[in-house]
């Protein structure tokens, strides 16, 4: 069977964020956000909407230069490398840090060619049904699937359809996976798969997730960062508070983690 690359063990921390300010054109959509996040870990990313959340995520991998006034000052670290160097390739960036969106988007291709094709994209020379496989069985999708491999991704029920999408991601052999509001569109049922699946993907893979569900958060990161509007005159998100979930849910430092995560305002 196919295995993930081997990942570099010099560091607890994948990335690491440092003075980090976000920028589209001359509004400054995040700022001052330093924050790490640890290998074989589920980091989430928390609050209330327009902080910003979303943008921070997809600078993990470079995906808001996908918007062409985009920018950012200050670091973030992946294995150590600045990710925004100039020598740095922004496509090798989304090789090795992968994402899953909020609504599931297969393509119009079988469900085989859903693995497939991003993997040939990439250059992958080995076993094509072997890697379709692994990657299914990762996402805990081959045993539905495995029988109907030539039918459209589109014809899988949405849960289906967003666990095709993380196999998708999987199929380059990441190091990290981004998840923007991976279950917002899923029933409690699916919710929950995709949780569990995290926990299994956290054995091989580092994973951030935003997520506006609270009880979600809680029940499936390792750690939580909190984001709110700074208090400097702009509408930037800022991180306001990082530590392990179970702090931030039982016993956060900051008031307004506290009202945020008990539903007293957002």
């Amino acid at each position: 069977m196919v295995q993930p690359q081997s990942k570099t063990e010099n560091s607890h921390y994948v990335l690491e964020a440092k003075n980090l300010e976000i920028y589209y054109g001359s509004f400054k959509a995040v700022t001052d956000v330093h924050m790490n996040v640890e290998r074989n870990k589920i980091t989430a990313i928390i609050g209330p909407s327009g902080c910003g959340k979303s943008t921070l995520l997809r600078a993990f991998n470079r995906m808001n230069e996908l918007v062409s006034d985009s920018s950012i000052r200050g670091e973030i670290l992946f294995q150590g490398q600045d990710l925004y160097a100039s020598n740095v390739d922004p496509v090798v960036v989304r090789h090795r840090i992968g994402m899953v969106f909020q609504k599931p988007n297969p393509f119009p291709k079988s469900i085989y060619e859903n693995i497939a094709w991003g993997a040939r994209i990439h250059g992958y020379k080995g076993k094509m049904d072997e890697l379709v496989e692994y990657s299914l069985r990762q996402a805990a999708l081959w045993d539905e699937v495995k029988d109907k491999l030539n039918q459209s991704g589109l014809a899988l029920s949405g849960g289906q359809q967003q666990r095709l999408c993380i196999a998708r991601a999987l199929a380059v052999q990441p190091e990290v996976i981004l998840m923007d509001e991976p279950a917002s569109a899923l029933d409690p049922i699916a919710t929950l798969k995709i949780e569990e699946l995290m926990q299994e993907l956290k054995k091989n893979y580092t994973i951030v997730i935003v997520t506006h569900n609270m009880q979600q958060a809680a029940r499936a990161s390792d750690y939580t960062a909190m984001m709110m509007l700074s208090k400097d005159g702009e509408r930037s998100g800022t991180v306001i508070e990082f530590d392990e979930t179970k702090h931030i849910f039982t016993n956060p430092k900051d008031k307004r983690t506290e009202d945020y995560v008990t539903g007293r305002f957002g």
